[in-house]
Parts: structure tokens; sequence; C-alpha cells
């Protein structure tokens, strides 16, 4: 009879230390996004010198003075001041390939991408720009708190970049 009664309880407890585990790696990877106080970004196109089209890495918004965008091997700073353009568009397209392949149903949602396109003056008083994507979950953060930093309002593309953008 107790042996029996033993398996349930060995499988029981397994099951609490992998849930354990799960939870404490979860909490280490929310620290460790915490720790970087940005949007996740991927650089598609702008002036900038020593970036190439499509790295990502992380728009940093959180220091007083400058925005950054840090990748693996390159971090760009841009003082706030030297900013004087933030527009927000976005690119809706419908999932054909998806539809086709996996299920009609997918023909009726769209998938969007989120840019953020930076103008700015560089140090010898020249014009540069930087257009980043952005993933959905940090539009809003990044936008509000390019908005407090700068002092400048945030341009949208259109109607539907003002919804996602604003809330």
């Amino acid at each position: 009879m107790r042996a029996e009664g033993a398996l349930p309880y060995i499988v029981q407890r397994a099951m609490w230390v992998i849930a354990g585990v799960l939870l404490g790696l979860a909490a280490g990877a929310a620290s460790v996004n915490a720790g970087e106080s940005g949007g996740r970004a991927e650089y598609v196109g702008g002036t900038a010198k020593g970036l190439s089209k499509r790295v990502s890495g992380v728009l940093v918004t959180t220091d007083d003075r400058v925005l950054a965008f840090r990748t693996k091997t390159v971090t760009i700073e841009i003082p706030y001041e030297r900013i004087n353009l933030l527009e927000y568009g976005q690119q809706v397209s419908r999932r054909y390939a998806l539809g086709v392949v996996i299920s009609p149903l997918l023909l009726l949602s769209k998938k969007r991408k989120h840019f953020l396109t930076v103008g700015y003056q560089d140090e010898a008083g020249r014009q540069q720009a930087m257009v980043f994507r952005i993933e959905k979950g940090d539009v809003r953060s990044v936008l509000a708190a390019l908005e407090a930093r700068t002092g400048r309002r945030v341009e949208y593309q259109d109607e539907e970049a003002r919804k996602a953008g604003r809330g």
C-alpha cells in the first residue's frame, strides 16, 4: 500500500522542483531586461556611422542626457537636446503565406511592424537620422520616454499609428 502512494508523491515533488526552477529562470530573465531600461529595437537604416543595417539592440531612454542605442558591439549616444524629429509609423501587411500554408483564417489577421525615426544634428551641425523597428510591447514606453526627455511631440504618420502609439 505504501509503495503505491509513494509514486504520486515523488511525481508531485518533482513537479514542484521543476516549477521552482522555471520560476527562478523567469525572474532572472525579468531582472536582466529590467536592467536594460529601454526598448528592444533593430536599426533598419539611416546615416549613423558604425552601424550596419538589421543590427538588434536596446534603445535606452533612462539616461537624463542621451538616448543610447546599445548593440553587442557598438553604442551610439545622441544628446536629447540635439534631437529635432521624432516620427512613429507602422507597416501593416496581411499574412498571405501563413494563410495559404496553415489556415485561411490567418488571411484575416494583420502583421504590424513599428518604426521610429529619430532626427538629430551631429556635432558638426549636419542633420542625421536613424530609423528603428521597435518591438510591439515597447512602443508606448519608448515614445513616452522620448517625448518627456526631448520636450518634443512625436509625429505620427497616420491615424492608425496614433492609436497604436497612444493607446
